[in-house]
């Protein structure tokens, strides 16, 4: 009986250490790729827009300017009243917005992610914590451009309603 313990032990210790390191390094990529997204950073200050469209659009969402990422979408929000969406992004603190910037929802490429790219104004006023971005375009339908330029009729566009033909006069 002590010779099976015994050689139970020798098999443990091996999957163990290996088990240790397997857990090492997983727990290291996790590190990582928190650190790498930019997650872990939540220092900066926030500023608004609103937009008709966010396809493609959720928190976390990069926002750039000029290429670069200055920040990020820390929320979503939709106004019950005229449905548009309220973005919500931090904005990193060296980096100052003009009051009259502009906004655009656009992607990397034909199948790249969506993001927010900023277009910076001629201002020297800098929009504070919690200002709003004025000019703003929202999300472009891709796939209705390309069902106009197809010629496929109605693409991304509402159905229109049936017209009733007049009823014979008497």
């Amino acid at each position: 009986m002590e010779a099976g313990i015994g050689r139970m032990r020798e098999h443990n210790i091996p999957e163990t250490i290996i088990g240790a390191v397997v857990v090492a390094v997983a727990l290291l990529f996790v590190a990582f790729a928190y650190m790498r997204t930019g997650s872990g950073s939540l220092s900066g200050y926030e500023i608004q827009a609103r937009l008709a469209k966010v396809d493609g659009l959720g928190i976390g969402t990069d926002v750039r300017l000029s290429g670069i990422k200055i920040g990020s979408v820390s929320d979503l929000t939709l106004d019950p009243r005229n449905y548009l969406v309220t973005v919500h992004m931090n904005i990193r603190n060296d980096v100052k917005v003009p009051d009259d910037s502009s906004l655009i929802v656009t992607s990397s490429g034909l199948l790249g992610s969506s993001y927010i790219s900023l277009t910076p104004g001629g201002s020297d006023k800098m929009l504070a914590t919690g200002g709003m971005i004025q000019n703003s375009q929202g999300a472009v339908d891709l796939m209705g451009l390309v069902g106009r330029f197809m010629g496929t009729p109605n693409s991304g566009q509402q159905p229109k309603p049936q017209q009733q033909a007049p009823a014979p006069s008497p």
